[in-house]
C-alpha cells in the first residue's frame, strides 16, 4: 500500500506496521488510496479474527481509505508485497494440496481468478513450498522471505498471471525479474511447458539457491531438471539477454521508470507487467506492438519494494 499521510497516523495509538501494495483501479482524476494498518495487540489481549474496518476520510485530492486490520500476525514487520485486499481468514483442514486448492477457489469466488488455466497452474504449484517455515502459506498477504525481500500476496500473483496469460502459451519464453522464492517462475514454466523457457533472475545468491530447492520440490521440478526452467543470479534491471526476446516479462519490484533493457528484450507482440514509481506506484502493462512500437497503460495502483542494487537492498538488512 501507499505510505500513510503524516496526518493519518496522529490518532493511532497502537503499535502499527504498514503492509504495502494494494489492488484497485484508479480513476485519472480521483484516486482511491487504500492503506492497511496491522494493529499489533498487546500480549495480554487475545487474538481477534481478521476483520477489516474501513474508515473513509475525504481529502481535497485524493480520497483516502484507511483499512484497520485487527489481528496479531506471526510476523508483523513484513515490508511489502501487495495489500491484504481479499480476506482469507480461515486455515483450511486437510493436506497441503487441498489447502492450496481452497486458496485458489477463494480467489475465484472473489473474482480475482477468472482464467481456468491460471487456476489450474496455481493449484498445481503449492504455495506452501515457497514460503518460509512458520508462515501461513495460504493467507492472502505478502510475506517476508529475508534480505529485505518478500513473496507477493496470492491475489497479486493471480493478477499478473492473468495479465500475461496470452503470452505464456506453450512454447513461449518468459522472464521473471526479482524471482525471489521461485513461485511465479515455476508457474510460468508450467504454462509455457517443456518446449518453452521460463527464466528467473534474482540478485541475492542465497535466494537463488533456496528458490531452486523450492522448485525441486514442486510440480515444476522436471522442467528445472530438463533445463526449460532456469534461475540465475543477476541484476534484473539488465534482464537476461541470453534467451531474449521474451513473450512475457514480469518484474516483482518497483522501478522508478521502465528499464530500457527490458523493453529491448521484449518480443514484438510481447507483454511486460511491471510496477513503476517510488512512493506512489502503478502496475504498468507494457505491450510491444508488431512494428516495434510500445504502448503502456496502468492496470492498478500497488506498492512493491524498489528495483535497486543488491547493496542498496541489503543496506538495512
Amino acid at each position: 500500500m501507499h505510505l500513510l499521510h503524516p496526518a493519518a497516523t496522529t490518532t493511532t495509538t497502537a503499535s502499527t506496521t504498514l503492509a504495502y501494495g494494494c489492488r484497485y483501479r484508479a480513476h485519472a482524476l480521483k484516486r482511491f488510496l487504500t492503506f492497511t494498518l496491522f494493529h499489533r495487540h498487546y500480549q495480554h489481549q487475545p487474538p481477534h479474527p481478521l476483520r477489516l474496518i474501513s474508515l473513509r476520510t475525504v481529502l481535497p485530492q485524493p480520497l483516502i481509505t484507511l483499512s484497520l486490520c485487527r489481528r496479531r500476525f506471526q510476523n508483523p514487520t513484513f515490508l511489502t508485497g501487495n495489500c491484504l485486499f481479499y480476506r482469507m481468514e480461515r486455515f483450511w483442514s486437510g493436506n497441503s494440496l487441498n489447502k492450496n486448492k481452497a486458496m485458489v477457489e477463494h480467489l475465484q469466488h472473489y473474482g480475482v481468478i477468472s482464467s481456468k488455466k491460471v487456476a489450474e497452474v496455481m493449484e498445481a504449484v503449492d504455495r506452501a513450498l515457497f514460503v518460509p517455515d512458520g508462515s501461513p502459506p495460504y493467507l492472502d498477504s505478502p510475506m517476508s522471505i529475508g534480505y529485505n525481500a518478500t513473496i507477493s500476496a496470492p491475489h497479486m500473483h493471480a493478477t499478473c498471471l492473468q495479465l500475461l496469460e496470452e503470452n505464456l502459451q506453450p512454447g513461449m519464453r518468459a522472464l521473471d525479474i526479482g524471482s525471489g522464492t521461485g513461485y511465479l517462475t515455476a508457474c510460468f514454466a508450467l504454462m509455457v511447458g517443456p518446449q518453452g523457457h521460463a527464466v528467473g533472475v534474482e540478485h541475492i545468491p542465497e535466494l537463488v539457491s533456496s528458490s531452486i530447492q523450492n522448485i525441486e520440490k514442486s510440480a515444476a521440478a522436471s522442467l528445472l531438471k530438463e533445463g526449460s526452467l532456469q534461475v540465475h543470479v543477476g541484476d534484473g534491471r539488465l534482464g537476461w539477454p541470453e534467451l531474449a526476446p521474451y513473450d512475457a516479462i514480469h518484474v516483482g519490484a518497483a522501478a522508478p521508470e521502465i528499464p530500457q533493457p527490458l523493453i529491448d528484450q521484449l518480443k514484438p507482440g510481447g507483454r511486460m507487467v511491471i510496477p513503476v514509481g517510488n512512493i506512489f506506484q502503478d502496475l504498468k502493462v507494457v505491450d510491444k506492438n508488431l512494428d516495434g512500437s510500445v504502448s503502456v497503460r496502468s492496470e492498478t495502483s500497488v506498492r512493491y519494494v524498489p528495483l535497486t542494487t543488491r547493496d542498496a537492498q541489503l543496506r538495512n538488512y
